[in-house]
């Protein structure tokens, strides 16, 4: 928990004294394309993401993903089934600060719009919100590989399947390769 407080403390410390936006501008921050593994709750996907150029001293820009990601759960009592389903976001990110010179740090919040499976789920279409926090590891000014983990919320449950288990909500984890063009 100390160490939780004392990260908070020095991200907030150096969003404050404005070091970060002179810091990170070696870092190429243009458009951005993306694909990661994600895994929430217990469904696992795949997405891919675009990134928007930066703005406001180079430290905000827009996010939209969009994911496959397969619900697992019992057919029956013997038979574990995985469904695909679809989701899509859009979000806004902060940059937090930079460690080093290859590694920067933000957080993104948005909104989510879930395509439920028919085989699963008596709704088409589900709203909810994500938060996150992620980490990128820059091999290069463009080329990096980035780790995020949040929550998902939407408050949705698979109807038709045998004690109707919630999916897409809870602790999300995505991970992936993201390149920033020139």
């Amino acid at each position: 928990m100390k160490n939780i407080i004392l990260i908070i403390c020095i991200l907030i410390g150096g969003i404050t004294s404005g070091t970060y936006a002179q810091e990170t501008e070696a870092i190429n921050t243009n458009w951005g394309l993306g694909f990661h593994i994600k895994q929430n709750q217990r469904d696992f996907g795949l997405g891919i993401n675009l990134t928007s150029p930066y703005f406001a001293k180079k430290q905000v820009a827009l996010r939209v993903r969009a994911n496959l990601l397969f619900n697992e759960h019992l057919k029956n009592t013997n038979t574990t089934n995985w469904t695909p389903y679809s989701s899509m976001s859009i979000g806004v990110l902060g940059v937090a600060g930079k460690i080093g010179e290859f590694i920067r740090l933000y957080g993104e919040g948005g909104t989510t719009l879930l395509l439920p499976s028919s085989k699963f789920s008596s709704e088409s279409t589900v709203f909810g919100g994500y938060g996150l926090f992620g980490f990128e590891f820059f091999m290069d000014k463009s080329s990096n590989y980035f780790i995020e983990i949040g929550g998902v919320g939407t408050g949705v449950s698979a109807d038709k399947i045998v004690g109707n288990p919630i999916y897409a909500n809870g602790l999300m984890i995505n991970v992936g390769y993201r390149y920033v063009f020139k």
